[in-house]
């Protein structure tokens, strides 16, 4: 296998980190672990944001993007059109997160060029890319540029059926779900460890060894669904008064739920610390996982959460019901359901036979069809396979 110099397009990534983004992040490391070069691109999201830096040893260029609404949005898609042009000749192919204004740029500037430009769909239902072009403005303009990539990619069998139904071409479609990295098994010393780390890195963090510990980690906004989750809260304290909700990461929804424990008095038991470089201290410190959203592709999170013998407990989309299977690897509740998410919580709890079981069974699953090697390994048999064709069908200069 060749190595292939590779750019990887998001319009957000770190320090805002999401899913998409972590997708992103995750690919790019072992991407370059497996000895192909990879650049990230994205925005510069604050002017006094470094316009190039290193994360995770990748690097990463950031383009202009002013502040400005609309604007900025130009401004960003000008940018990464000069800097796709400059590097056509350097790059074996163009992975794009999302069916948006980076995807247009990209199909767009290199469509007659040998360097194929594989889109990356994320999001389903009423939050998901597809549905994006049905309410934005030029949406479906964005979506007709989008449909002329030389690949896609749909993380979950939602994803694509949805791109199918919106006129995207089947056969140009690969079904690649996430991965994750798996480490070894979780033990009680571990957790101790990075407890005591979190606490050290900030106080607010500090709890007692025997505290039952629930974490979130995502975006915070309101397809999450984490309103539910802090209305839940109240009933598992009163079966676990010393319980914790940590509820990790950033988003549009902060201030609205920061306003909501506060008015429920909830300040020291409901945790909003905001977003980590990565989750896996955190993960470590917990007991239990909590996705609580309307809508998922094939939730990132979800699968790190699992990889680290976490009992999950989700809601009832098929987006979690592709990873979740009930009482086997997790446990799933009813959308706008806080009863019985409230139940389930507590269930696992006070059952750690429930727990430890539920936990190892997620683990295997994710080691069975979801590790980030195998993930990683397809898309870069994508990639080969779409640079060939291009080169094959491009016509002679």
């Amino acid at each position: 296998m060749s190595s292939l110099r590779l750019a990887l397009v998001t319009r957000r990534f770190w320090p805002l980190v999401g899913g998409a983004e972590m997708v992103m992040a995750n690919l790019a490391e072992e991407l370059t672990r497996q000895g192909h070069h990879v650049q990230i691109v994205t925005a510069q999201w604050h002017p006094n944001w470094p316009k190039q830096i290193s994360h995770r040893g990748i690097p990463v260029v950031r383009l202009p993007n002013p502040s400005l609404r609309g604007w900025g949005t130009v401004r960003y898609m000008m940018g990464l059109g000069r800097w796709l042009r400059s590097q056509e000749n350097e790059l074996d192919a163009v992975y794009v997160s999302m069916l948006k204004h980076s995807a247009v740029v990209a199909t767009s500037r290199l469509r007659n060029s040998k360097v194929p430009v594989i889109l990356r769909a994320e999001g389903a239902g009423e939050t998901g890319d597809c549905a994006f072009h049905e309410s934005a403005n030029f949406g479906q303009r964005i979506r007709r540029s989008c449909q002329a990539a030389d690949g896609f990619v749909a993380p979950s069998q939602q994803i694509f059926d949805e791109m199918v139904s919106a006129g995207f071409s089947r056969e140009k479609i690969r079904f690649i779900p996430n991965g994750v990295q798996v480490g070894p098994e979780r033990t009680a010393q571990q957790r101790r460890e990075a407890r005591a780390a979190l606490a050290a890195a900030n106080p607010i963090l500090t709890l007692a060894e025997s505290a039952p510990l629930v974490v979130f980690t995502g975006r915070l906004h309101p397809g999450k669904g984490l309103t539910r989750a802090v209305r839940a809260w109240p009933f598992v304290l009163q079966k676990f008064p010393n319980a914790r909700l940590w509820i990790v990461g950033e988003g549009p929804q902060e201030s609205e739920l920061t306003a909501m424990v506060d008015a429920m008095g909830l300040q020291s038991r409901i945790i909003l610390p905001g977003a980590f470089d990565t989750v896996e201290d955190v993960l470590a410190a917990a007991d239990m996982f909590l996705l609580p959203s309307h809508h998922e592709g094939m939730s990132i999170a979800l699968l790190e959460a699992m990889a680290a013998t976490l009992p999950c407990i989700v809601s009832d989309i098929p987006g979690n019901r592709i990873l979740i299977q009930p009482e086997e690897n997790g446990l799933i509740f009813p959308v706008d359901d806080h009863n019985t998410l409230a139940a389930h919580l507590v269930r696992v709890m006070e059952d750690q036979e429930l727990a430890a079981k539920l936990g190892h069974a997620a683990k295997n699953r994710v080691i069975e069809h979801f590790s980030l090697e195998r993930s990683t390994l397809d898309h870069v048999a994508l990639f080969e396979k779409l640079r060939e064709t291009k080169r094959l069908l491009r016509p002679a200069p």
